[in-house]
């Protein structure tokens, strides 16, 4: 069975950080490319960032890029999202993603062979 399970959110206030993890098992997770994408309150799912499956090259969304780290440990399993300086409209439903090949900045879960479950992070005072 193929699961993707975040963990790490909760609420933090403006300027905090948080790590978000998405534990990744039933298939040969250092064959995809991995991808954060997030859902805001009322609001579309919107990509966040993606890391190559091997060189680790990495791409984000300019509303995050500077402040949020996406990385992954192959050996684990295991992607991460280090979120920096959060602001609150950062505050959103975030999921990792397992892309299908060239679609690696599609928000759509049309667009991805996995999804999780989804971690609530609140950006609030």
């Amino acid at each position: 069975e193929v699961q993707l399970v975040e963990s790490g959110g909760g609420l933090v206030q403006p300027g905090g950080s948080l790590r978000l993890s998405c534990a990744a098992s039933g298939f040969t997770f250092n064959r995809y490319t991995m991808s954060w994408v997030r859902q805001a309150p009322g609001k579309g799912l919107e990509w966040v960032s993606s890391i190559d499956r091997s060189d680790g090259g990495t791409t984000s969304a300019d509303s995050v890029k500077g402040r949020f780290t996406i990385s992954r440990d192959n050996a684990k399993n295991t992607l991460y999202l280090q979120m920096n300086s959060l602001k609150p409209e950062d505050t959103a439903v975030y999921y990792c993603a397992a892309p299908k090949s060239g679609y690696v900045r599609c928000a759509s879960r049309r667009c991805s062979d996995y999804w999780g479950q989804g971690t609530q992070v609140t950006v609030s005072s």
